[in-house]
């Protein structure tokens, strides 16, 4: 089974998590980011979500997380949970 392992910031508008997304390609530290800005519980982590496999995330998140490049910075992402930036750390 394919898992993946990711961490992301979760915001409510898509312009923020724009801005975000371009202070982390700018060299501002994912983890540092997360933790002042998400909205997440995971936040307090850096915006870990730790390993998942297929099927345990909304289907948007999810093709980001299995289909995206590993190490690259991806979004806006629009769930029903707001906009999201995800990094995937990890997937085999």
């Amino acid at each position: 089974m394919s898992q993946a392992t990711a961490r992301h910031i979760l915001v409510d508008d898509e312009t923020r998590c724009q801005t975000l997304i371009d202070e982390i390609k700018a060299g501002a530290d994912f983890a540092d980011v997360a933790k002042s800005n998400s909205s997440c519980p995971s936040s307090r982590d850096g915006g870990n979500l730790g390993t998942f496999g297929k099927g345990q995330m909304v289907p948007e998140f999810e093709t980001a997380c299995f289909e995206g490049e590993v190490g690259a910075v991806q979004g806006p992402i629009k769930t029903q949970f707001g906009y999201h930036a995800v990094q995937v750390t990890e997937r085999s």
